[in-house]
Formats: C-alpha cells, structure tokens, sequence
C-alpha cells in the first residue's frame, strides 16, 4: 500500500490533466455560447496546473536511475502543449459541423449539444498529452503500453475530426492501422521480455539483466524497438508520415509532429535502459546498437532525400520529421556518458557531461525541434488559398500548399515571414538557435561513444537538409508576392510562431545552460538510488553470476 501511495502521489500533474480533459467535455456541452467559447481557456487552466504541480512534486526513486526525467518530460510536455494549444485554437469551431450548431444555438431551434465537437476535441488533446506524462512516469512494461496507447488512440479521433474532407478520414484510417500494428510489434516484444526475465518491473527486469542479456531479452528489446520506431515516424515505420500529415489539418499535424514523437523516444530510453548503456562493458549490446545506428542512418538519409523532392510543404515538414527521428536516434545509440566525460569539464562537470551524454541530448533536442516544428506549422496554420478563404469550406484548412504559397510572405505578413525563417534555420542547426546547440551536443556524444562514422552522418545530413529549409525560407523575402493565397487573421498562432522564435534564440545561448543541466541531471545513472524493492530471488540470481560494472 505504501508503495502505490508513492506513485500516487507522484501522479497529481496527470490527475489534474484528467479532470481538465473531462472539463473541457463538459463546458463544450454548456448552453451558454460564451461558456462553449470559453473551453480553450479550460484546457490552458489544466496545463498551467499540472505545470505548478509538477514543479513542486519531489523526484521520485527511478528503478532504472531516471528519476530526474520523469518532472522534465512533464514540462517539457505541458510546456509545448501551451504552444499547440495556441497553434490548435480555434480548429473546431472553424468546422461546419459546429458552425451549425452555433447558428441554431442563436435561432429558435437551439443548442444540441449532440452536434457538437468542440469540447471533446479539446478534451482529446489533453488525454493525448497526459499519456505522453505518464510514458515519463512509466516504471513497468504494462504502464508503459498503456501510457503510449493514451498518447496514440485521442490523436487517431483528432485526426478525423479535424477536417470534413476524405483527407482526414483517410489519413485517420490509415494511422489507426498502422498504429495498431506496431502496437502488436512492441506488445509481442514486451512479451518476449517478460518471458526471459519473468517480470514486468523495470527494476526487476534490470536486475535479472545485470549478468547477461539472454537471446529472448535481446529479441524482445529489439521487436519493441521496431514497434516503437512507428510513434517517431523512423525507418522502417515511416511511411504513413507524409500521407498523414497532409491529411489532417494543419494545427493537429503540428501536434502529431511533436507530442507522439517525444512520448516515443522517452518510452525508447526506458526500453533501451533495461540493457543499459553499460560503458565499462562496451556499451549496449552489439546488436542492438547496430540495429539503432542502422535506424539512424536510413532514418535520417530517407528523410532528408524525400523532403527535397516534395512540393507540398507539409509533405516536406513530415519528412523533416522523419530525419529528425534519425538524428535522435543517434543520440540512443550513444548512450550515457562515460564517468570521466561526467566529471570533466566547468563548473560542477554539466557541459563536459551533457556534451558526452547522448541521451541528455535527446531530451535537449526534442525541445528545440519541438520548438522549431510548431513554429513552421503555426506559420502554414495561417494560410490559405484565397478562393478557399472567400468561401465557407468546412473547416478553414487548406487542401495543399506548396512553396508558392510562402512566396513573399514577407511583403504581406513580415511576422509569419520571422517565425518561418527562424524555425527552418534552428532545424538545419545554424548558430545561434537551438537547433544548432542540440545538434552539437547530438555530435558531441556520438564522438564520446566512438561512433565517428555516425557523427559524420549526421554533419552530412544536415547539409542535405539545408536544400529545402533554406529554399523555404528563401521564398518567403526573395519570392514574388503571391496574392492567390491569404494570411488568415489569427492572432493566438502568430503569438505561438513568436514565442517559438524566442525560445530558439534563448535555447541557443546563454538560456540553454538551466536546461542542458537539468537535461544531463534527468538520466544520470545513480542520481537516484535504485529502489529498494527487487525481491531475494532476482538479488541472488544476480549475485550468483559475476556482474559487470554498475550501470
């Protein structure tokens, strides 16, 4: 009982999301208008709730000795899930669906509150950021499949409802399907997991491991990498990325960019964590680093190559996606930094450490690209073909944009056109944005693990990819101003694309020391005492062969 009273109260952030989600359903079913209009400002509430909670909850014991990441994925989720917030205003209310209802609300007929979507998509949106808060919180195989499952089943109703197209049902469709098999993949291997070591806990399963990684834990690791490879949109479960995104409307595309991919690679850590990155040992298993440095690659260089030959731009951004996926994954297959990387380097041994510390790294990185990605799609949020803008759709999204649309931004809209140059700059990773610091820290541990090769990749790649951001960005100020397509008036995604644009400066410089600290600090091994809790038979098992050095 002490125990689960433990975990429940470490789990205040996610309680108050839940009870927000419920309270966005029930105030988007209110008769009043101004109560309905109101329900974005509900879900906000949550957020900043869970956000102070977080804040002032103690760290909690990590079986695996991540106990500081479990607060810093919370904000990190919630902090972004502010800025989608913002950048997914106003995606309901824009349907005809409820459009219908509101004009009969204000008619004779009335309000049927049957019609209405706006309250539970708003709802959704905050069920698919608690479950990407309770991946962090995971510390059991079980947990941790239902928590990425709460992330992935609100974004599938997100999708279809978004849009009254046959976009959006398909590309819905199509990730449902898709999703449900990598579910499977990661399931089986979660199987194959708990039948080599006979338990579900991370501590247990840890400990089992902490002589020899059996044949059946191996395989297991590996299938549940695979399946995971679908939440990030890497190689070889990429390829509903383009076709999804360009379905769904744009705000909800930027949030599928975003809070899926860091719900998955924070469940890859836990996952790859029960082997460890043992480096008094060599590392991780030979396979499954070979299998990781092979995702990344091809992740990276199939992303990349696709995105240049794209001409709707959020095809171009979902393979932007997709190689971003890559150069994360680097950061798995580098690991933790070694104790002489660790203790090494300024002041208290954070910037030599974080700087050989690929995971660290991942979590940096997953800031500054989710920073630069919402960016670019609350700049695509606010166009739209002008014959499309004259006309009442359905729901106020367009059907393609190409690089047409963006030509001189500048000369009608020279804040869309700022936000948009800024994002694609921290993307490539030009100084002084984030993007150019995640990368660095990304190379930074690549070369501490050994894995030079891997890190010349990544330069290269980067290089590639400067083809269609700087195009992009190009034809914003350099193109001819193109007055078939409007920038919607929408002030709460032009204050998203603005605060992005700060936070990659701040995130470049100075600013960035706090976060690469606590980023360093969230996945130092024995930060956190292993708990407690591994029963006499794992302890003797473990003790009767000879161990290799603590991870």
């Amino acid at each position: 009982m002490t125990t689960f009273m433990d975990k429940l109260v470490t789990l205040w952030p996610e309680m108050i999301m839940l009870a927000g989600a419920v309270a966005c359903m029930g105030v988007g079913l209110a008769s009043s208008s101004a109560v309905r209009r109101s329900t974005p400002w509900v879900a906000a509430a949550a957020m900043v709730a869970a956000w102070v909670v977080t804040v002032f909850t103690p760290v909690a014991d990590h079986p695996l000795g991540f106990g500081g990441m479990v607060p810093y994925v919370k904000c990190l989720v919630l902090a972004m899930g502010l800025i989608l917030l913002a950048v997914n205003a106003g995606v309901p209310e824009a349907l005809s669906q409820q459009l219908d209802v509101e004009r009969k609300a204000d008619t004779s007929k009335g309000f049927d509150p049957a019609e209405s979507v706006s309250g539970e998509f708003y709802g959704f949106f905050l069920l698919s950021l608690t479950g990407a808060m309770m991946v962090a919180s995971a510390t059991d195989l079980v947990w941790l499949f239902l928590a990425l499952e709460l992330t992935s089943l609100p974004t599938y109703v997100m999708i279809a409802t978004s849009r009254h197209r046959l976009a959006a049902q398909e590309s819905a469709i199509k990730y449902f399907f898709l999703g449900a098999l990598s579910a499977a993949v990661f399931l089986y291997g979660f199987a194959l997991i708990y039948g080599a070591t006979g338990f579900t806990d991370f501590g247990r399963i840890a400990a089992s491991v902490e002589a020899d990684v059996s044949p059946l834990m191996l395989l297991g690791v590996v299938l549940a990498v695979l399946g995971l490879c679908f939440k990030v949109a890497a190689v070889p479960m990429h390829v509903y990325a383009a076709d999804v995104y360009q379905g769904a409307a744009t705000p909800v595309t930027a949030f599928l960019a975003v809070v899926p991919k860091t719900a998955g690679f924070v469940a890859l850590i836990l996952v790859v964590g029960l082997v460890g990155w043992d480096t008094g040992a060599g590392g991780l298993p030979a396979a499954l680093a070979y299998l990781l440095a092979g995702i990344a690659v091809l992740t990276m260089t199939i992303g990349n190559v696709l995105a240049i030959i794209q001409s709707d731009l959020k095809r171009v951004l979902a393979y932007s996606s997709i190689a971003h996926s890559g150069y994360l994954m680097c950061g798995l297959v580098a690991g933790l930094a070694p104790t002489a990387a660790v203790t090494e380097g300024s002041s208290g041994g954070v910037p030599g450490g974080a700087m050989g510390n690929g995971v660290a790294a991942v979590l940096f990185y997953l800031l500054g690209y989710g920073m630069a990605t919402a960016g670019a799609f609350a700049v695509l949020a606010c166009l739209r073909p002008k014959q499309d803008a004259d006309a009442d759709d359905g729901d106020g999204d367009a059907d393609t944009l190409g690089y047409d649309a963006l030509s001189g931004l500048w000369w009608k809209r020279p804040a869309l056109a700022g936000v948009m140059l800024v994002s694609m700059l921290s993307l490539v990773g030009m100084p002084p944005l984030a993007g150019f610091l995640g990368k660095v820290y990304l190379i930074g541990g690549v070369f501490t693990a050994g894995y030079a090769v891997l890190a010349v990749v990544i330069v290269l790649n980067s290089a590639i990819s400067a083809g269609y951001y700087l195009r992009i960005a190009m034809v914003c100020f350099f193109g001819p101003r193109n007055d078939a397509v409007a920038a919607t008036r929408a002030p709460w995604r032009v204050a998203a694309g603005v605060l992005t644009t700060l936070a990659a400066f701040a995130l470049g410089g100075y600013a960035a020391d706090g976060i690469v600290s606590r980023s360093h600090d969230a996945v130092t091994p024995g930060a956190v005492e292993k708990e407690a809790s591994i029963d006499a038979t794992t302890q003797s098992a473990a003790a009767a062969s000879p161990r290799r050095p603590s991870r």
